[in-house]
C-alpha cells in the first residue's frame, strides 16, 4: 500500500501544487483507511511530553489537513503525532490562486495560502467522527476579516479543544496581514492570557465522560458552542513563532511564554526571507519552507532552548528530509519534530526512513531515549 501512494504522490507531482494537494487529500481519505498499522517504534523513540505518550518523536506539521478530515490516516503512515489546522472560526477561503508554488531546485515551497479552511465547526465534526487513537493537535488562527482576533483565538479554542491532545495558537502566517504583529510583547501577553483563561474556564465533567459539546444561537445572532472535557485532562497550548525575529523579540516572546503558564513553543513556521534559491519561482510572495529553513530555524529553536531551557517543551520544525535534520534539531532543543514540506518530493515512506534513521543516530551516540539528547548542542 506504501508502493502504491509513492506511485500515486510522483503521479501527483506532475500536477500544479494546489490541484496536487487537493487530491492527495482525496486519495488519502479514500485509502487510508486500508493501510495496515505501523510497526511498533523502537523504545528508544517513545517520548513523553506535554503530559502525553508520543510513540516516536516525528510529527507532521499543520498546513496538510486544514479541516482535520484524515489525521487517523497520517497516523497510519507512522507519525507519533499529527497536527490539523489552521483552523480559524468562520469559514475562509483564503487569499486568489495560485498561492501554492513548488521550487524543486531547492526542495522548497512557497505558499500565501491564507488559512483557507471551512471553519471551526467543520474541524470540530471531522474531529468528533475520527477513528484511531492517535495523537492529535489542532492549529488555531484569527479571521482575516476579524474585528477582534484575540476573541478569534479564543472561539476556536472553546470550539475544538476538547476534541484534540493539545491546541497551537498560530500568530506566525505570514499570509493574513498583521497577524504576525501579535507576537509583540503587549499583544501575545493579551492572547495568550486569553487562551489560557479560556482553558481554565473549560465546563468540567466527572472522569469518565465523553468528550461533547452544544451549538445555540444567542437571541445576539452569535453563535455560542459549549464543550466539557474530563476532570483530570490537561489541555496542553502550545504557540508557533516565526523564524524571522531578532534577538530581542525572541528574549520578549520567552519571557511571555514562561509568564502567562503555556506549555511549549513550536519553532518555526515558514519564512518571509529569500536566501539564494535557483527555481523560477523564488520572487512569489508568500512563506518559504522546506531545505532552505533547515538552517535558520534550528538556529531560532537553539535560541530559544538557551532561554528557555526545560520549562518548556519545543517542537522543532523546518527542512527536516532525513533522521539526521530530526536529531539536529532534538540537539538543538526539541523533544518534538514535525514536517510537512519534504514530503511533497519523498513521498509517504520518509516517514519510516526518518524513524529509522534518527535511531540510528541516538544509538550511535550513545543514547537510550530521545530525551536524553534534548538539548545536546544548546
Amino acid at each position: 500500500m506504501e508502493n502504491l501512494l509513492n506511485s500515486g504522490a510522483a503521479a501527483l507531482a506532475r500536477l500544479p501544487a494546489e490541484t496536487a494537494h487537493d487530491l492527495t487529500l482525496a486519495l488519502v481519505g479514500r485509502l487510508g483507511p486500508l493501510l495496515p498499522r505501523p510497526l511498533a517504534d523502537p523504545p528508544c523513540l517513545r517520548v513523553r511530553a506535554l503530559g502525553l505518550d508520543f510513540p516516536n518523536p516525528v510529527g507532521l506539521a499543520a498546513g496538510f489537513d486544514k479541516n482535520a478530515a484524515v489525521p487517523a490516516a497520517m497516523a497510519r503512515l507512522g507519525f507519533g503525532f499529527v497536527e490539523c489546522g489552521t483552523v480559524t472560526p468562520r469559514p475562509q477561503a483564503g487569499n486568489p490562486r495560485p498561492r501554492l508554488f513548488r521550487l524543486r531546485e531547492d526542495l522548497a515551497v512557497i505558499n500565501r495560502m491564507g488559512f483557507n479552511n471551512g471553519g471551526m465547526l467543520v474541524a470540530m465534526n471531522n474531529l468528533r467522527r475520527r477513528k484511531g487513537n492517535g495523537l492529535v493537535g489542532i492549529n488555531i488562527g484569527a479571521n482575516k476579516d476579524s474585528a477582534d482576533r484575540i476573541a478569534d483565538y479564543r472561539d476556536a479554542f472553546f470550539a475544538l479543544a476538547a476534541f484534540a491532545d493539545y491546541v497551537t495558537v498560530n500568530v506566525s502566517s505570514p499570509n493574513t496581514p498583521g497577524l504576525r504583529g501579535l507576537q509583540n510583547k503587549e499583544e501575545l501577553t493579551r492572547l495568550l492570557a486569553a487562551v489560557c483563561d479560556a482553558r481554565a474556564s473549560l465546563p468540567r465533567q466527572a472522569p469518565g465522560r465523553a468528550r461533547g459539546m452544544s451549538v445555540s444561537m444567542g437571541d445576539d445572532g452569535q453563535m455560542r458552542i459549549q464543550t466539557f472535557v474530563y476532570a483530570d485532562k490537561h489541555i496542553p497550548i502550545l504557540l508557533k513563532i516565526a523564524p524571522d525575529l531578532d534577538e530581542t523579540a525572541l528574549d520578549e516572546i520567552a519571557a511571555v511564554a514562561l509568564m502567562t503558564g503555556i506549555d511549549g513553543l513550536i519553532v518555526s513556521n515558514t519564512t518571509i526571507a529569500r536566501p539564494p534559491l535557483q527555481s523560477r519561482h523564488y520572487r512569489e510572495s508568500g512563506g518559504l519552507s522546506g531545505a532552505p529553513l533547515l538552517a535558520p530555524s534550528t538556529r531560532i529553536l537553539r535560541g530559544m532552548r538557551q532561554r528557555v531551557g526545560n520549562k518548556l517543551v519545543l517542537v522543532g520544525v523546518g527542512g527536516i528530509a532525513s533522521g539526521a535534520d530530526a536529531y539536529a534539531k532534538i540537539r538543538a532543543g526539541a523533544t518534538l519534530v514535525q514536517l510537512y514540506t519534504a514530503l511533497v518530493y519523498r513521498g509517504p515512506g520518509l516517514v519510516r526512513r526518518i524513524k529509522s534513521e534518527l535511531a540510528q543516530c541516538l544509538t550511535r551516540d550513545g543514547y537510550d531515549t530521545v530525551i536524553e539528547a534534548v538539548g545536546a548542542d544548546a
